[in-house]
């Protein structure tokens, strides 16, 4: 099982924390982003196919799309790809946020 990441101003000081990271905020981030699109609906398939509605923004990584899920002012991706981490440490830098695990 693939560990989960939060990109997140929670620890921030000077109020950072209480504004968290707005879905604006993450369009008008992202669409800078050549290799980030957005979109509202993020679709499994495998066996079973499965729709999941949210804020994704799907990070084309090779023949790979990642999604970076926009939630109640968090950033949320699965690391089971290893090219996650550099990616979302850039992605947090840049934002003025940290990152968790869990």
């Amino acid at each position: 099982m693939s560990k989960r990441y939060r990109i997140t101003r929670e620890f921030k000081e000077n109020g950072a924390s209480e504004q968290g990271i707005s879905l604006e905020e993450c369009k008008q981030y992202f669409s800078t982003k050549p290799d980030f699109a957005y979109t509202s609906v993020f679709t499994v398939t495998g066996a079973t196919t499965m729709s999941i509605e949210g804020d994704f923004f799907m990070w084309t990584f090779g023949d790979s799309k990642i999604p970076f899920r926009h939630y109640q002012g968090d950033i949320y991706v699965s690391g089971s790809n290893e090219a996650v981490i550099p990616k979302m440490l850039e992605i947090a830098g840049e934002l003025d946020a940290d990152v968790l695990e869990g």
